[in-house]
């Protein structure tokens, strides 16, 4: 049961939509910083005299502390109080933004972004769950619709930000851009955000007043948690850069496997576990996170083509390329912001809702590897059904994972969902990262997998054309296997979800 110092009335708390936008403000800001250092990579490269591993790091850092780290944040929240980690997560990440805008070195830098990626991971947990304790059940689709249209903003917004800042300022200008929002953000939940947390669950009767309390933290599983997620995180990110098979990635690999492992076995033999692993026998949890991961694998990885397509085939800029994806966050920031999205899902119910999204993701998808290479129109065509399809399969998948989980576990929920997230976008990244260039090498065997290196080498204007089309093909590829993993797992997801309404009604009607 979860406690909090704020009222909550049969129709929430009084403020909650008020509450809402000041947590969605929270978590925008860290979203910008997912995508927003992209566009400096050049400055970053000219004024730092950074190496090309140096801006691996800077991006990577930010990314490994946070996705590391979300589980346990998110339990911290439930133990410690939401608003004290939503607080502490405002706090870290302005600190991280100021020291990267006035970094004066890569590893300075690099150490900023990792503080960052800290804050961040409270931010995020924390929010989601925060959601969870001010909205009513009835509520909670149309909340989290919002609360997940944000994030869509947050990825259409942070290369367009990025781009304005620096054609007017000097690289540090895009950290320093967070301070005004993150001290807004912390005048506003200091006098809006209730506290809330998971009550301290009860001594078991017998036992002697000096025993181990059931509630006492997970000091352990929180230290295995946060070296497996980050050494999986960290292999993912390594092996398209540096072999699948090199020792770097299988080692890391390996650590992951080992010690995630040791993890499962210390969550299910200890009295008071982080992540009850109970929640995997709930057929709606299960379904909710095969969803997760492969909608992620999809969509992240097919999103990460799209952008090579847009500047390396069709030869846009950066900014310019921002701008021609930026109708699919607008059309999922439209639909989830009308309360269309909860509408149907309301009348479809989850399963469908799932299903119906996704289909239409992957349909998005195979519009894009089809029709991208005649003009930005087939382009466009895919990314608003993408957009139409992530507005409402995202917002069903994580309340099915978040209504699988009891309200005083909201934030261990809600890292369980940002985790699945990091993972299903990074291996999608990874995997047709890894298409693309096994069908590029395969048709351009000089090039190694690497465009800028075909091209360098070619000789005409015709081996340029030839080149350029094989890239466009690995593409292709890449884009259609994106879909086919985003249609299955729409339909496993669904089938999951549907056979665990089944048994609840069961099981209902036979009490």
């Amino acid at each position: 049961m979860a406690v909090s110092t704020a009222p909550q009335g049969p129709q929430g708390h009084p403020r909650r939509w008020l509450i809402l936008g000041v947590i969605c403000l929270a978590q925008l800001t860290v979203l910008l910083d997912n995508t927003v250092l992209n566009v400096a990579i050049p400055s970053l490269t000219r004024e730092l005299g950074a190496a090309t591993s140096d801006i691996q790091w800077m991006i990577n850092a930010y990314s490994l502390a946070q996705s590391g780290l979300l589980l346990t944040a998110g339990s911290a929240a439930d133990r410690y109080g939401r608003k004290k980690m939503l607080l502490a997560g405002l706090v870290l990440f302005g600190a991280g933004s100021l020291a990267a805008g006035l970094a004066h070195s890569a590893g300075q830098l690099i150490a900023a972004r990792a503080g960052m990626g800290v804050g961040g991971a409270l931010l995020l947990t924390t929010t989601l769950a925060v959601v969870m304790q001010i909205f009513t059940p009835d509520e909670h689709p149309k909340a989290i619709g919002i609360w997940s249209a944000v994030n869509a903003l947050g990825f259409a917004v942070g290369p367009l930000l990025g781009g304005f800042v620096l054609n007017h300022f000097w690289w540090g200008a895009i950290f320093l851009v967070n301070l005004p929002v993150a001290a807004l953000g912390l005048v506003a939940v200091v006098a809006f955000v209730p506290e809330s947390k998971a009550a301290p669950r009860a001594a078991v009767p017998g036992t002697p007043s000096d025993a181990p309390r059931a509630d006492r933290p997970d000091v352990m599983g929180a230290l295995l948690s946060t070296v497996g997620m980050t050494a999986l995180v960290f292999a993912i990110i390594s092996g398209p850069g540096h072999g699948w098979a090199s020792p770097r990635v299988l080692g890391t690999a390996a650590v992951a496997v080992v010690v995630l492992g040791v993890f499962g076995y210390w969550e299910s033999r200890i009295p008071y576990p982080m992540l009850d692993l109970h929640f995997f026998r709930d057929r709606r949890f299960t379904g909710a996170v095969a969803g997760a991961v492969l909608i992620t694998f999809g969509m992240g990885g097919a999103l990460f083509l799209l952008t090579q397509h847009l500047q390396f085939v069709l030869g846009y800029g950066p900014l310019e390329a921002g701008l021609r994806t930026a109708p699919l966050a607008l059309a999922v920031v439209a639909l989830n912001f009308s309360g269309l999205s909860a509408r149907w899902t309301a009348r479809l119910g989850a399963p469908m809702s799932i299903a119906l999204g996704m289909t239409v993701m992957s349909a998005g998808l195979v519009s894009i590897a089809t029709l991208a290479v005649h003009g930005y129109a087939g382009t466009l065509a895919g990314l608003l059904l993408i957009g139409a399809g992530c507005a409402v399969a995202n917002p069903a998948m994580a309340y099915a994972i978040m209504s699988a989980i009891p309200r005083e576990k909201a934030g261990v929920g809600a890292g369980i969902n940002g985790m699945l997230a990091e993972f299903g976008n990074g291996l999608g990244v990874a995997v047709l990262g890894a298409v693309l260039n096994s069908r590029f090498a395969a048709l351009i065997p000089v090039a190694a997998g690497s465009l800028p290196a075909a091209l360098a080498s070619a000789g005409s204007a015709g081996e340029r054309e030839r080149i350029v089309d094989a890239f466009s093909s690995g593409l292709e590829t890449s884009q259609l296997v994106g879909a086919v993993a985003v249609l299955l797992g729409g339909l496993l997801a669904a089938a999951l979800l549907r056979r665990a309404e089944r048994a609840d009604s069961a099981v209902a009607v036979t009490v």
